[in-house]
């Protein structure tokens, strides 16, 4: 069982099946609205957020979950931005504050997740590499938002808001997505990727 998990694992990178791509997609839709409902719960904090500004960073590492959880599943190049896409253009359909804004928001935060794989040359899919993707597309993501959102801010604001949304998306994005991706492969809804393959050679 092990030689059969390795040797699924080690396919090309750049080798995507049908499969992959559709999964990929329903990743998308499945966490666009969960954003949409996110929406409420985030206004709900607005009171919070008004204290002290940069503290939303703590929580907005649910954004970046699609892009975590897609790349950890489908194993493919272009994955992660893939799924961040779809979903940023599910919460864009089903209405969102920050309006077609969140379209570059997921093109940027899926690529954060991309560099993170890419350099492990998409062999990697440790909780180390979850991780390292949530750091990076939270980082990326709060640099964006420093000149769309937080203009206003001073730098002391913006870098105490950067690593509070990198701590999210090493947090939520990817220690949950990684958590998730497991619990998703023990329920067998993963049999056709590497990561149910796994689970069942460690079974």
């Amino acid at each position: 069982m092990s030689t059969t998990v390795k040797t699924r694992t080690r396919r090309p990178a750049g080798r995507w099946r049908t499969v992959d791509l559709v999964t990929a997609a329903v990743l998308g839709v499945a966490f666009g609205v969960v954003f949409w409902g996110w929406h409420f719960a985030y206004s709900a904090l607005d009171p919070l957020f008004a204290l002290f500004p940069p503290v939303a960073g703590l929580v907005s590492g649910v954004w970046l979950l699609p892009a975590v959880v897609g790349a950890l599943v489908v194993r493919r190049p272009g994955a992660a931005l893939l799924a961040e896409l779809v979903a940023a253009s599910v919460e864009a359909l089903l209405g969102t504050q920050w309006s077609a804004g969140v379209l570059i928001s997921g093109g940027i935060q899926g690529l954060g997740v991309e560099i993170a794989v890419a350099l492990f040359l998409w062999r990697r899919w440790s909780l180390g590499v979850a991780v390292l993707g949530g750091v990076l597309a939270a980082s990326l993501e709060s640099v964006y938002e420093w000149s769309a959102y937080w203009a206003a801010w001073g730098l002391d604001w913006k870098l105490v808001y950067l690593g509070f949304f990198a701590v999210s998306g090493a947090l939520i994005a990817g220690l949950g997505g990684w958590a998730l991706v497991r619990a998703l492969a023990r329920a067998g809804a993963l049999s056709a990727f590497a990561a149910g393959h796994e689970h069942r050679a460690r079974g």
